[in-house]
């Protein structure tokens, strides 16, 4: 099952992973400062996402088979270990790496994670994505949107919200297999509880979200990722500015300065 990768730049490697609904341009947003400060940069398009192929059967998008994805990725590359940025899904995915094979991991930037562990069974989460899947089933794009709970959204930020969906949406290959993944990526577990993120033994930041920009994204559960991390830190963006996960050349740098933290230590 192939997949699409892009390699830029020389250095230490950061490999980049998006959430769910988006490609690998929705993680630092175009931004090349990473490439410019020294750093090899792969990003890649998850199973069924943006130009990669879609997975054998409908059920193949839990986080066993994106980890899997990942390692192998990683080997592809000639990728021993690295840093390790991933957005909501992608969060999730390098953590479930991160847990099961640690030595192929030198740093985590956790950006928006959303997964606390239960949410795979509750049928309040569940009924949302399934909505969100019929949408796109059903009216493409716009069906997406108009599922969309927007009355979350504060108004100033809501033709902002809708713009980035209609723009990641639009990018995918097979939006039939996106709909398969909006089913099984949150029935999907990436660990068994927040006590298992205490075995994460690398240097770490964890970046939210203000919940009034990105509620689905709650500010409460990054916190809650950055204490249960032992070596972690939280980044949030100022009241009233625009999330650092929206904003590629300030999340770069986040990210440029935990590569030297893996330096500092390693």
């Amino acid at each position: 099952m192939p997949l699409h990768v892009e390699v830029a730049g020389d250095g230490p490697p950061v490999v980049l992973l998006h959430g769910l609904t988006a490609s690998h341009r929705y993680v630092v947003m175009g931004s090349r400062h990473l490439e410019r400060a020294g750093h090899r940069v792969l990003a890649y398009d998850a199973r069924g996402h943006g130009a990669s192929d879609p997975a054998p059967s409908p059920e193949a998008y839990g986080y066993d088979a994106l980890a899997d994805d990942l390692v192998a990725v990683l080997a592809e590359h000639d990728l021993p270990r690295a840093v390790l940025v991933g957005a909501s899904m992608g969060a999730h995915t390098a953590i479930r790496v991160a847990l099961r094979r640690p030595e192929l991991v030198s740093g985590l930037v956790v950006v928006t994670p959303a997964f606390v562990p239960g949410n795979e069974t509750d049928e309040r989460n569940i009924a949302g994505w399934d909505r969100l899947a019929d949408g796109l089933e059903s009216g493409g794009v716009d069906g997406f949107v108009a599922a969309y709970d927007f009355g979350r959204i504060p108004d100033d930020w809501r033709p902002t919200v809708e713009k980035v969906m209609h723009q990641r949406l639009s990018v995918h290959e097979h939006p039939g297999a996106v709909v398969d993944a909006l089913r099984a990526v949150p029935r999907s577990a990436p660990y068994g509880g927040l006590d298992e993120l205490d075995a994460i033994r690398v240097p770490t930041v964890v970046v939210g979200d203000r919940d009034e920009a990105d509620p689905g994204h709650p500010l409460a559960v990054a916190r809650r990722y950055a204490e249960a991390i032992p070596d972690a830190s939280l980044v949030v963006e100022d009241e009233g500015k625009s999330p650092i996960a929206w904003q590629g050349g300030q999340l770069s740098r986040v990210i440029a300065d935990l590569v030297q933290r893996t330096d500092a230590v390693g």
